[in-house]
């Protein structure tokens, strides 16, 4: 298949099977100005499939950079009310989103912390709406990602030139989303299914614990009483089935808010905020950060970490067998919608509502009582490798292997 004929493949499998585009339904479309050739296959891709409107924002990495370097932080404080509204309206008309991942992992390295910081806990405050929307799985939403020049260039920076980066880089997101496959489309329907699998074998064992050895890491994580596990594709609350992100290679749940004890060890960086976190590593007290290390970054992690009270607590427990499709890459992509599904993780911050029976009834009072996380943010790192193993028991008293060597148990 010629790339012209992968690209657009590649486009109708956003539309048509990452947020499932329903006919008369409004697509909002986010993605840098770089990506506008690939938006353009997006929304002739949705219009086809019967959209009624889409709208395309976008964002410029330089203007964003400027902007932080000039504008006051009292400035980034402030998030536009307009701009609230106008996502509150999208999730009133239950439109679907499709995000373009595609950063600069250290376009943000020279800006103070503080004003990446305020921007951060702005636009939380204003989209919380919006953000409840996607983590309760009330709205189809998808993140995909293409490549562009700096982000190319940071992942391969051995190319004779930024071409060639971005093309490699190309071959690369294609291997990891099962573009290679004879039949796109049949390979992501397998591949659901098989991940949907692993999560009914998870859910009919009702673990109450789960116990992660490698080195640097002995963390026991305990799981709230009716927590499940999702992966591969799920349900909107309006019946719509939707792949959120691709690649995905995990299968996830919540850890019990209080229930984290032991040292964890990253085993990738963590790009946030436009700055890179590296050689990072964490101390848990029923299930609060109580001390943390990092070679790189360490002032923008404890930033992270400070954004409220959530952030001092887990809310994503994932699993990632170490020979997942995008860990076959070999590739560091400096990008966590890869990187994650090359590598167990977890999530600081907020857990996902869908992830315990009712939870997306619950209000957030009842959600913590039941041991979930509440906050703004949701940040997920990278902890697994070949030498991860995880081992459950069970609320019967059995224990088992989840994960040994880095591989599926089961």
């Amino acid at each position: 298949m010629s790339f012209e004929n992968k690209l657009n493949q590649y486009a109708k499998l956003v539309v048509e099977v990452g947020v499932n585009i329903q006919k008369d339904q409004i697509l909002v479309v986010r993605t840098p100005v770089e990506g506008a050739y690939f938006a353009r296959l997006l929304t002739k891709c949705a219009y086809e499939a019967g959209a009624k409107r889409v709208y395309v924002e976008f964002s410029d990495e330089q203007i964003s950079k400027l902007t932080y370097e000039y504008a006051s932080e009292e400035t980034l404080s402030d998030f536009p009310e307009w701009e609230t509204m106008k996502y509150d309206k999208y999730v009133e008309e239950n439109a679907a989103f499709i995000s373009i991942s595609a950063s600069n992992p250290d376009l943000l390295k020279d800006i103070p912390v503080s004003k990446i910081s305020a921007a951060q806990k702005a636009a939380g405050k204003g989209l919380v709406k919006f953000r409840k929307a996607t983590s309760n799985s009330e709205v189809c939403w998808c993140v995909v990602s293409i490549p562009t020049e700096s982000w190319s260039n940071k992942v391969f920076p051995e190319c004779e030139n930024t071409e060639a980066a971005k093309e490699l880089l190309w071959e690369k997101i294609f291997e990891a989303t099962h573009m290679d496959a004879e039949d796109p489309v049949a390979a992501w329907r397998a591949h659901t299914d098989y991940l949907a699998d692993k999560c009914k074998y998870l859910n009919e064992k009702k673990i109450k614990t789960l116990h992660y050895t490698a080195p640097g890491t002995d963390l026991y994580v305990e799981l709230p009483k009716g927590h499940k596990w999702e992966g591969g594709g799920e349900y909107s609350t309006k019946g719509t089935y939707f792949v959120a992100n691709m690649p995905t290679e995990e299968v996830f749940t919540m850890p019990h808010k209080y229930g984290v004890n032991g040292v964890l060890k990253a085993t990738k960086p963590l790009v946030y905020g436009g700055n890179l976190i590296d050689n990072f590593s964490f101390e848990f007290k029923e299930g609060k950060i109580v001390s943390f290390e990092a070679g790189t970054g360490k002032e923008m992690l404890a930033k992270l970490i400070e954004t409220d009270k959530g952030t001092a607590y887990l809310g994503e427990v994932a699993i990632v067998p170490h020979s997942s499709s995008v860990s076959k890459t070999n590739t560091l992509f400096f990008n966590t919608l890869f990187d994650e599904n090359a590598s167990c993780h977890f999530a600081i911050g907020a857990c996902y509502p869908t992830t315990i029976e009712n939870g997306v009834n619950m209000t957030e009072q009842e959600l913590e009582a039941h041991g979930g996380n509440i906050s703004m943010e949701h940040e997920d790192f990278m902890v697994g490798s070949d030498a991860l193993t995880i081992e459950a028991t069970t609320h019967a008293g059995e224990t088992f292997y989840v994960l040994k060597d880095g591989e599926w148990a089961f």
